[in-house]
């Protein structure tokens, strides 16, 4: 039985918690880890989670034989530059937009770059190209020869039909709309590196990480708890426990090669109808529907990521259960909506 998070300190607890084959992971691994784009949803947390599983294994932060976890952002919330730094994270301010600022990075030979723009990219598509294509080439360049987990998205697939199961990594990426267009820019930048340079790469294609703050979960949750009508046009989506996401995304570096492979990484199918009738049922409230489902959806296949990286998951249940529980206490929420239920691939 998993307790709930009853606040956000044991929220960020628990999104933080190293797994034992983290731990191996980085223990295989030599060197600092760099984390770009860390002052995003998922990037604080993933970064506690690297530090803490290098203090659990008994490596100090200083002195010889010292291993650093440096987080790279703006940090345009000060709060947040110096909770990790408390957490014995190394914060670092930069504008990843700038090549100046990117070479004066330091050294790792470990690099997660989270860095991407999604939401927006309909008003501001230049933006997007810059952010997801423009700061790959500079950190393509810095970093070449290391090992890089580069986070991309299913949205570089087409939607496929429900009763296939989802899209696997050998399928063709297709761009609909400027924002999957940019992810496919930022895939062949890292795998032109790859071939060219020796960089070691993964391309971590995440579909619909859940934290309770926000997700796809949160997001039919706040619906329902509302008494607002659950869209059901796009009627089935993967959606992983972000903790899942996050050691999953550590482990991956063991997994990245000159190939420059890519990884489906997210959890089972949900059908949106069915999770909205059990968070309703949980929270003691009616569910009203908005449309029909659509016979295709954005779904990807995950039984590679199985047989690459064997993980024992937070059950779907769990997770229901925990977004419930968060919805109706009223726990804080990022307001920053998924947009799960968009089909024509522009955000």
């Amino acid at each position: 039985m998993h307790a709930a998070p009853a606040d956000e300190a044991a929220l960020e607890e628990r999104l933080s918690r190293p797994s034992a084959e983290v731990s191996e992971a980085l223990r295989v691994l030599d060197g600092d880890v760099l984390v770009l784009g860390a002052g995003g949803k998922m990037g604080p947390s993933l970064a506690r989670m690297a530090r803490r599983a290098l203090d659990e294994d008994g490596v100090s932060r200083t002195g010889r034989g010292a291993r650093q976890v440096y987080a790279v952002s703006r940090f345009s919330d000060a709060s947040l530059h110096d909770a990790l730094a408390a957490d014995g994270v190394v914060p670092l301010r930069a504008d990843l937009r700038d090549a100046r600022a990117v070479a004066a990075l330091p050294d790792a030979p470990n690099v997660l770059h989270m860095v991407g723009q999604k939401f927006g990219t309909q008003h501001d598509p230049a933006g997007t190209w810059m952010q997801n294509v423009g700061v790959s080439v500079y950190v393509a360049n810095r970093y070449a020869g290391a090992r890089v987990v580069v986070f991309s998205t299913g949205n570089v697939y087409a939607p496929s039909p429900v009763a296939a199961g989802g899209v696997h990594e050998s399928e063709p990426m297709t761009a609909s709309g400027e924002y999957a267009a940019s992810c496919i820019g930022r895939e062949r930048v890292f795998e032109y590196s790859a071939a060219h340079h020796g960089t070691r790469v993964l391309q971590y294609r995440l579909c619909y990480a859940c934290d309770l703050r926000y997700g796809v979960l949160t997001d039919i949750a706040a619906l329902v708890h509302a008494g607002v009508p659950v869209p059901l046009g796009m009627g089935y989506a993967n959606v992983i426990w972000q903790g899942d996401a996050n050691a999953l995304a550590l482990r991956a570096l063991t997994r990245a090669s000159t190939q420059a492979p890519a990884l489906n990484v997210s959890g089972p199918v949900i059908s949106v109808r069915q999770v909205a009738q059990q968070l309703a049922a949980r929270m003691g409230v009616a569910v009203q529907f908005s449309g029909t489902e659509a016979r295709d959806a954005l779904l990807v296949s995950t039984k590679q990521l199985h047989e690459a990286l064997p993980f024992d998951a937070l059950p779907t249940e769990t997770l229901i259960d925990w977004t419930a529980d968060w919805v109706q206490r009223g726990g804080r929420l990022l307001g920053k909506p998924t947009r799960f239920d968009v089909q024509s691939g522009t955000y």
